[in-house]
């Protein structure tokens, strides 16, 4: 259950109500592929970096541990450790982008592993039958997901099967919660509005899906290589078709500015692999700006990553010793780099809540959208 505490023009403050605790929002989902955070973070270490959701990807535990292990083991929260709100992605993107051949039909695609080549259906009752066996707390329904540009016949072709197969998700996930065998009888569905960069196309979408009376609602088949500008388009004009009492979550975003950009837009829930990605490349984000650790510069550097930051790795280790690390190929680098990042996401969703709180959220917005898009 969503509960709107204030607004500040369209921007959202909010609380999401789950069985697995609650959601303060605007909110930062970490991307957990695999049930883990790659870098080497766990799910203790994610409590103390302030993280309220885990994310985790269908298509990817399918495949391997595959599903029905996980559900002999207690479910993903019980797998993983993980004790707060799971959110699992329908796999829908990932067969999509992963799969290099694949049959798409009214009753759902036909498509080979990317593991080991084995012929996989995936469909509405697929997926919410794996993400039923994974026990998270919020299932997404099984959608189409559209490469951009697209033609607008196919997309509109697109969004009357992406709204069949949530009406089928919708209806196997009820059947699906009723079983006595069911790892989590309150497992909640989001559906996900399509329709490219097509504005007319994606508020006719809107209007159709918000009728359902979903848990949630999500803006998928955005951030894949559109302009920012255009991202933010597609959203000011279906956010007033989204249902006000629902929460909204904008998938696969993105950078600080990007979600301070769609804060204002109304949107409450992010997700991106970016933070713990780049991490493990040496970019990193800081309240001055974007920096690159393997830089000449930090070489002697014996300041922390931030020195405004309170993460356990800047109260502790140095620019240099951490550049040392990533250089000389040791695998804790990539524990401390991505620790640093996530707490850093975390934290700046606090800071965008604390601001809304305090109906200050404008300015907060115009000082940080300067600051934190910079490459020092």
């Amino acid at each position: 259950m969503y509960e709107l505490i204030k607004k500040e023009n369209s921007a959202r403050r909010g609380r999401f109500v789950t069985n697995k605790g609650v959601i303060e929002t605007p909110a930062f989902m970490n991307v957990a592929t695999a049930g883990a955070i790659k870098g080497g973070v766990s799910a203790k270490d994610l409590k103390e970096l302030g993280c309220q959701v885990m994310l985790s990807n269908t298509y990817h535990l399918h495949i391997r541990p595959g599903d029905e292990v996980i559900k002999s083991c207690g479910g993903l929260h019980k797998f993983s450790t993980w004790d707060g709100p799971i959110l699992t992605d329908s796999g829908g993107f990932q067969v999509f982008s992963l799969a290099k051949k694949k049959d798409i039909t009214d009753e759902g695609v036909v498509f080979h592993s990317h593991v080991d080549g084995r012929r996989i259906f995936m469909g509405p009752e697929e997926s919410m039958t794996i993400q039923s066996n994974l026990g998270s707390t919020i299932a997404m329904a099984f959608d189409e997901c559209v490469e951009n540009p697209a033609e607008y016949s196919y997309s509109a072709k697109s969004l009357k099967r992406t709204t069949a197969w949530l009406k089928r998700s919708k209806a196997k996930l009820a059947e699906l919660n009723k079983r006595e065998d069911t790892v989590n009888p309150q497992q909640m569905l989001f559906g996900i509005n399509q329709g490219c960069t097509f504005n007319d196309l994606r508020i006719e979408h809107m209007k159709e899906i918000a009728d359902l009376d979903l848990d949630g609602y999500a803006i998928g088949g955005l951030a894949v290589g559109e302009p920012a500008e255009v991202m933010y388009d597609v959203i000011e004009h279906v956010e007033p078709f989204m249902p006000a009492d629902k929460i909204r979550y904008l998938m696969g975003v993105g950078t600080p500015v990007n979600i301070l950009n769609a804060v204002e837009c109304g949107v409450d829930l992010f997700d991106c692999v970016m933070p713990s990605r780049n991490a493990r490349h040496g970019h990193l984000f800081t309240s001055k700006g974007i920096i690159n650790i393997n830089n000449n510069k930090y070489e002697y550097d014996m300041t922390p990553i931030d020195e405004n930051c309170s993460c356990p790795v800047c109260k502790r280790y140095s620019k240099a010793y951490i550049r040392h690390l990533l250089k000389a190929g040791e695998m804790l680098s990539g524990r401390l780099l991505v620790a640093h990042n996530l707490w850093f996401y975390n934290h700046f969703m606090e800071d965008i809540r604390n601001a809304l709180d305090e109906n200050r959220f404008d300015a907060f917005k115009k000082e940080k959208e300067e600051i934190l898009g910079r490459r020092l």
